[in-house]
């Protein structure tokens, strides 16, 4: 007899707290980090209700490394994916695996390792220009700036020849706008709510409407100019299937760059912030990074071949991406019935996955909420059982442009620290606010300028909070 999910719930514990109607869907809007890690700290598989519709969240390192790798079987989809694909159609994020099998090929030029020196003098001009202006005592919102440094990367390195700057100020305003509408209406479980013509559903329609617009203008331009400006613009108009020799078409390309917009700033500056967060709460750690960052010449900016020289800032960041994975819950949908730790899933079941509680599993990393970015030296890091970090996804499905967001992120810290140190100006706790991405809310910060070699101190002890509840450090 063909398996049913109704058959398989007798082995799967089902979350509780679950209510009539909406099932979990107010426990994960309201409170999802203490959610998941609640019901997944020590389980393998646990059902939840997205309202009345079943989903399985799978919570052991082993068996979200199984649902990454088999990316037939596990396709995207499920509510998030479902939502996405509303705005940004078939993008890389959100296709389904028949679609991003034939266009990852084309867009993967564009990320090629090859480019990268000429997307990092763009990034090492940006984190210049952000500083610009500071000087010791200026208190800054870094979560903001952050996002104006991505921004502008992503921009700079996406469409670098238009000419028409007003419209790049229009993409930079609506992308924020974007992402609230966007995840409110993951974890809304009436859709009819989203048709109601309040102020926030008109503004993020709007949004989304005119991104689509702008992107679409921007293409016309560069098909008009037919000239190659070395930039991602030019190598999506440019890519070409090896088998047919046919490109993407405008609309192919329009769903790439709202992917890319709302995955390539948002990510990178959620990221950083939490560096910056991090480094103000352990100034042991930040004054490590510190002497590894004065042992560059001080006259050059920092290329490719000195990051990569730079051990320490390399597990900072690292170690940063374990506490606060910027996309933080995903779905898939299985594509046909499966087994999956022993259990039997029928096709169509909705699999949930979150990057957060995998990284905070007790079994898989000691002391778990605490900062430590030691923990990737390479004889620790070989304890670390395999599928437990997986800030990028994995498997075929893997982020596109995880080293240009590694890249751009290194950038950005190495630029900013050698010559700054940002300061917390008191001990409130920082909340982590899980929309699209993990992000911190504002955060203000004190500016020091320093000097090489300065700004050394006696670290404090070691804080352990649970982030989530109370921030890191």
């Amino acid at each position: 007899m063909k398996s049913t999910l109704a058959h398989i719930r007798p082995a799967i514990p089902i979350a509780p707290g679950a209510l009539p109607i909406v099932g979990h869907a107010m426990s994960l809007f309201r409170a999802p980090l203490e959610f998941l890690t609640d019901v997944g700290a020590h389980a393998d598989l646990v059902e939840v209700r997205l309202g009345p519709q079943p989903a399985v969240l799978v919570c052991d390192p082993e068996l979200t490394q199984q649902v990454l790798v088999r990316a037939r079987t596990f396709d995207k989809g499920g509510r998030l994916f479902d939502k996405i694909r509303q705005n940004a159609g078939n993008g890389l994020a959100s296709s389904a695996w028949p679609e991003h099998r034939r266009q990852r090929p084309l867009v993967q030029p564009a990320f090629h390792p090859g480019r990268l020196p000429r997307y990092a003098t763009v990034m090492q001009e940006e984190a210049a220009a952000l500083t610009t202006g500071w000087h010791s005592g200026r208190r800054i919102d870094v979560r903001a700036a952050m996002q104006q440094y991505t921004s502008r990367v992503l921009l700079r390195t996406l469409f670098s020849a238009t000419t028409k700057p007003s419209l790049l100020a229009d993409l930079q305003r609506y992308v924020p706008i974007m992402l609230r509408g966007g995840y409110w209406r993951t974890m809304n479980p009436v859709d009819l709510l989203e048709r109601i013509p309040t102020p926030a559903n008109r503004r993020h329609q709007a949004a989304v409407h005119q991104t689509r617009h702008i992107a679409a203008t921007i293409i016309g331009e560069y098909r008009r100019s037919g000239a190659e400006h070395g930039d991602l613009m030019s190598m999506l108009l440019a890519a070409r299937s090896e088998d047919t020799g046919a490109g993407l078409t405008d609309e192919e390309i329009v769903n790439h760059v709202f992917t890319l917009l709302i995955a390539g700033t948002e990510t990178t500056a959620s990221l950083l912030a939490w560096v910056f967060h991090l480094l103000g709460r352990h100034p042991h750690v930040a004054e490590r990074l510190h002497d590894e960052l004065d042992t560059l010449p001080p006259d050059r900016p920092a290329d490719l071949a000195m990051l990569r020289t730079l051990d320490y800032t390399r597990r900072v960041i690292v170690e940063t991406l374990r506490l606060y994975p910027p996309s933080w819950l995903l779905t898939r949908i299985t594509t046909t019935e499966c087994e999956l730790g022993a259990r039997r899933l029928p096709a169509g079941t909705t699999v949930m996955f979150s990057p957060y509680l995998i990284h905070r599993r007790p079994d898989a990393f000691a002391e778990p909420d605490r900062y430590d970015p030691d923990r990737w030296l390479p004889a620790r890091a070989k304890s670390i059982p395999r599928g437990a970090f997986i800030p990028f996804g994995g498997g075929s499905r893997k982020c596109i442009g995880d080293e240009f967001g590694i890249v751009e992120a290194t950038t950005a810290l190495v630029g900013i620290a050698r010559n700054w140190a940002l300061e917390p100006e008191d001990d409130t706790p920082v909340r982590p606010v899980p929309r699209i991405t993990l992000a911190p809310g504002p955060l203000p910060m004190r500016i020091r300028a320093r000097a090489a070699g300065s700004g050394r101190r006696t670290p404090p002890p070691a804080s352990a909070g649970r982030p989530g509840r109370r921030s890191a450090g």
